[in-house]
């Protein structure tokens, strides 16, 4: 299982936070030292918008004035992997985004068994 963020997003602090108190392991990628490559950028936007990946309340959505401008989601996920919604966990084909306890459960279950 992975879990993707920053080491200092507060969100994917509790994510991890979340599961160590369960016992529950996992490989932290943190985005501050490594990007993602496409193809890992396109396993986590299966079956997604581009778009909904993006946090519209990051430094790099503001920095990069997106709000005011059209845009491709995609290349500009690929050019600042700071606009992603994080933290984003990975346990096989599952992929959840964004702070979600209740998807978090049933991933720890699915471990579990």
């Amino acid at each position: 299982m992975q879990i993707i963020g920053t080491a200092s997003c507060r969100n994917t602090k509790k994510c991890r936070l979340w599961f160590e108190q369960r016992g529950i392991s996992y490989h932290f990628v943190n985005l501050a030292k490594r990007s993602l490559s496409d193809g890992e950028l396109q396993a986590i936007a299966l079956g997604r918008e581009w778009d909904d990946l993006i946090d519209r309340d990051s430094r790099a959505w503001k920095k990069r004035q997106l709000a005011w401008k059209a845009y491709n989601p995609m290349e500009e996920l690929r050019e600042e992997q700071g606009l992603l919604k994080t933290p984003i966990l990975r346990e096989g084909r599952t992929v959840v985004i964004g702070y979600d306890v209740p998807a978090w459960e049933a991933v720890a279950q699915r471990l579990k068994n």
